[in-house]
């Protein structure tokens, strides 16, 4: 087969699984499982031949016409470069290790059959979206992506949670797909078509007249799918669902669309130097943000959610360098660590049987519990926290490398500005990444929390998992830069000494500093409480502070505080740990500035209907209602009432005739 009629089959196998899936799921329970994995891993297998064939060279491209629509004509077109076939094997690959992971995470759960169907869905939209070459058939797979994230956060509906969270996910992300559509139809507007290349073609030539408005409008879009500042809100909400889910969403799927997306279309970013600065803001607000906000998270899946929304931060800075490369490269690592990540911490919930002791201030004695989990984690938040020889190392270096080359003009693809900003917001993020990866580590494996009971070993399937994603965790870094130079575009992704020794430099400063706060936390709340001692008149400082370490404190809105006292995350942030813990209370904002005039609005509007408009309404009808009693009235049936009915008319118009007459 040709490498065009296999890319056409890698995205149809999934969706052809999904529909079977759906058919079948009732009748022949025992062909779901199967149905759920082969075609994933058959459209695994399909996208590795042809990233195989395309080798990184030429793109291969093909395009039929759909049907005739005026002048902008809708065509199914392929456009497959390096970064296209890197990407699908991601996909791939993460999507079969998700459904293997599920066949055992969620073996007794009822609604299987349908959750495996979309996931199947949910993969074939994204092979829809990486392998596509005209942008109005890359939104369809953008917005069923989109459809297929509400049911699946929403999953366990029982839950008020999971149903607010699935909603939420929903609403952020069409808020910011209506301007990326309109930003999409203005671009074919001035391009003359939907095609990537020939759009790509129309930028080299100068042909756009608005290329900082439509760029602008494209990142709102790409803020809401890929959660970046001030879009993200919903991905941290979006851990009420399954994890295996998260484990999708985050590292192969929805958020990665939208730093692919401007990867495919960056030399339209890079036609507007204000378009390109922010970007930058927006990744560097991002990176620091979320980093903060995952140090002062208790649930283990939220600290996960706030470091993916981090790490996209890095792949948007590196594209606001004009760097797609490092950005891609990024966007691979990430991928494998972060599914390690979350299918490992789904490995921690599951032997706890439940979902509500993902909190790590309850988590102790895991390490000896779920020993797979604990060697993989740790291989998986090494390469998180950016530190030689594991995979995120090279990845993140490579943006930092790109940016410190903008920064001091060495390249000129995007503003000095640009460069220095995601430099220093790059290294503070790496920093406060050891930081939280070091934290989560400790509180987990090392906690002091209240021991969860004892559900016994996991599935095989799922700590084999566990080990195959490990190895791409440890190896791809430093096999991809050295071995697939050509797909990146050519560049060198080789790490530089000074972006490397300040990388890793702060990486440690950052896991130092968190193990030497946990360690001063443990040795405090291992001393006796504030009463139980004779202290100075003035109290012990030492001791106050062990006793508010220790104390419960009470919940602020809906964000459950650590208790486990040995939490160094306290004493990290002191007084910004209140805040970063709630997001920065950028929920709040929104709710005051949006939503609560909105409601005000629909609150006006409900009663100007009711008591203004309905008043007339109801009034037009009430005289014809009353003069239809009357006369209803007046209709007895009594002969008798009638004549002397007409013969009082008829005396009523004698005498007014005579005063006309007189009067005359």
């Amino acid at each position: 087969m040709t490498t065009t009629t296999l890319a056409v089959l890698v995205p149809v196998l999934p969706f052809l699984g999904a529909a079977a899936g759906l058919l079948l799921g009732r009748s022949a329970p025992g062909f779901v499982r199967p149905l759920a994995v082969l075609p994933t891993l058959a459209a695994l297998v399909l996208a590795v031949l042809v990233a195989a064939r395309q080798g990184g060279g030429r793109a291969v491209d093909a395009v039929t016409e759909l049907t005739p629509t005026g002048s902008v004509p809708v065509e199914l077109a392929l456009h497959i470069d390096g970064f296209a076939a890197l990407v699908a094997v991601l996909v791939g690959c993460v999507a079969t290790c998700v459904q293997l992971y599920s066949t055992g995470y969620l073996r007794d759960d009822p609604r299987y059959p349908s959750y495996a169907a979309l996931v199947s869905l949910f993969t074939s939209a994204m092979f829809l979206v990486v392998y596509s070459g005209d942008l109005m058939v890359l939104l369809v797979g953008w917005e069923i992506m989109g459809i297929c994230s509400y049911f699946l956060v929403g999953h366990y509906w029982e839950t008020s949670e999971a149903r607010a969270a699935s909603l939420k996910a929903f609403l952020v992300t069409k808020l910011g797909d209506v301007p990326f559509l309109i930003g999409l139809l203005a671009l074919a507007t001035e391009a003359g078509s939907f095609r990537i290349t020939r759009i790509l073609g129309a930028v080299a030539s100068g042909s756009l007249d608005h290329p900082t408005l439509i760029a602008l409008l494209l990142l709102a879009g790409v803020a809401g799918k890929s959660a970046q500042f001030p879009l993200h809100t919903w991905l941290p909400d979006a851990m009420a669902g399954p994890t295996p889910v998260s484990a999708l969403i985050h590292a192969a799927t929805m958020v990665a669309a939208g730093v692919y997306f401007v990867a495919r279309l960056l030399p339209l970013f890079q036609a507007s130097r204000a378009a390109m600065v922010v970007l930058a803001v927006m990744a560097a607000v991002t990176m620091l943000g979320s980093a903060l906000a995952a140090l002062a998270q208790d649930d283990i899946k939220r600290v996960l959610a706030y470091s993916t929304i981090g790490q996209l931060g890095y792949m948007t800075g590196a594209l606001a360098t004009g760097d797609r490369g490092a950005a891609v490269f990024h966007l691979l690592t990430h991928g494998a660590f972060k599914a390690l990540l979350f299918l490992a911490a789904g490995v921690i919930i599951h032997a706890a049987g439940t979902n509500s002791l993902a909190a790590m201030s309850r988590m102790r004695g895991l390490r000896d519990r779920v020993p797979d989990a604990y060697w993989t984690m740790t291989v998986a938040l090494l390469a998180l926290a950016a530190i030689p020889p594991f995979s995120g190392f090279f990845s993140k270096e490579s943006v930092l490398v790109v940016a410190e080359h903008v920064a001091t003009g060495h390249t000129e693809n995007a503003p000095g500005a640009a460069g220095w900003t995601v430099l220093l917001a790059g290294l503070v993020t790496a920093l406060l990444t050891a930081a939280y990866a070091t934290r989560l580590w400790l509180l987990a494996f090392r906690g002091r929390g209240a021991e969860a009971p004892d559900h016994g070993r996991q599935p095989v399937v799922m700590n084999a998992v566990l080990w195959v994603l490990a190895i791409p965790s440890l190896v791809l870094g430093g096999l991809a830069f050295r071995l697939l130079p050509d797909w990146f575009d050519g560049h060198d992704l080789t790490p530089t000494l000074t972006t490397s020794v300040l990388g890793t430099g702060v990486a440690l400063v950052g896991g130092i500093v968190t193990y030497a706060a946990w360690r001063h936390t443990t040795a405090l709340a291992a001393r006796p409480p504030l009463g139980a001692v004779a202290a100075h008149p003035k109290g012990d400082a030492a001791l106050v502070e062990a006793e508010a370490i220790a104390s419960h404190e009470p919940a602020y809105g809906d964000i459950a505080y650590a208790s486990d006292p040995s939490d160094p995350g306290r004493l990290l942030l002191g007084p910004l740990h209140r805040h970063a813990a709630a997001g920065f209370h950028l929920d709040a904002v929104y709710t005051t500035l949006f939503v609560r005039p909105v409601m005000a609005g629909a609150s006006l509007v409900r009663f100007l209907d009711r008591e203004v408009v309905d008043t007339y309404v109801r009034g037009a009808g009430t005289l014809p209602r009353v003069l239809g009693t009357a006369v209803r009235r007046a209709q007895t049936g009594n002969v008798q009432t009638y004549v002397s009915a007409l013969l009082a008319g008829t005396v009523v118009l004698a005498v007014a005739a005579v005063l006309v007459a007189t009067g005359a």
